[in-house]
């Protein structure tokens, strides 16, 4: 349809004119005066991409020298692999394994992978240490009070929380625990299957987004839920800050 040739000049403001022009964002003038009339600019709220969370690295340094009883660290590694894989935070871990660990591997694993996370699975010998392997893949203790200096090392750098899912190292734990803000360590020997489960556990509540205590307590959980007398045995060490 046309429009009509005599269209009322009020019906479009930007046509009206009273002694001059009248422009919608621009001046108003009428006779001889004009006035500004420009509209404030109204900032737009952009959208903002949120900052991603940052990843945080579980390092797993497994060794179970060959004149030691065999463990199935194998079974244990894949666990906690499968169980990150199926988490809902699955995209802020990334898993890193090192195995037959030995002293330098140790320390060039943390200097190579940054982990916030460390995840000793292997022997533990009480006050003597924690069994690492030497060259030939025979046991090599690792004195207690060098490895809470090592972790005094990394206390600044991004090393939040060590699990030591090995017999008797709660004795480790509490002398890294001076350096690191969480460190779980075994008051006893610990079977393979309950070491498994508390792993399983822990690893699933972290994944779930949970805390470092949290996830302690459902590790000690899965080892009970299977009916295994051991969820005693892991002992949560937190720095006194």
């Amino acid at each position: 349809m046309k429009s009509s040739a005599n269209q009322n000049p009020f019906s479009n403001p930007q046509k009206s004119i009273f002694g001059g022009n009248i422009k919608v964002g621009g001046n108003l003038t009428v006779g001889n005066i004009t006035q500004s009339n420009n509209s404030a600019t109204t900032n737009q709220p952009t959208s903002r991409t949120k900052n991603p969370t940052p990843k945080r690295t579980i390092l797993i340094l497994a060794s179970s020298p060959i004149d030691q009883a065999r463990l199935r660290l194998d079974k244990e590694a894949r666990e906690i692999d499968e169980g990150l894989r199926r988490s809902q935070k699955r995209e802020q871990f990334t898993l890193e394994q090192k195995w037959a660990v030995r002293p330098d591997d140790l320390r060039r694993a943390l200097l190579d992978f940054h982990p916030q996370i460390v995840h000793f699975c292997g022997h533990g010998s009480g006050e003597k240490g924690l069994m690492l392997e030497n060259n030939l893949g025979e046991a090599q203790l690792v004195p207690t009070d060098a490895l809470a200096k090592l972790f005094k090392l990394f206390s600044d750098h991004g090393v939040e929380c060590v699990v030591l899912n090995a017999c008797y190292a709660e004795v480790q734990g509490e002398a890294i625990s001076q350096h690191i803000n969480y460190v779980v360590g075994m008051s006893d020997e610990i079977s393979d299957d309950a070491a498994v489960k508390f792993a399983l556990g822990f690893y699933d509540a972290l994944g779930a987004g949970w805390s470092y205590k949290d996830a302690y307590d459902m590790g000690c959980n899965a080892i009970a839920l299977e009916g295994i007398p051991e969820e005693l045995t892991p002992v949560l060490k937190t720095r006194l800050i």
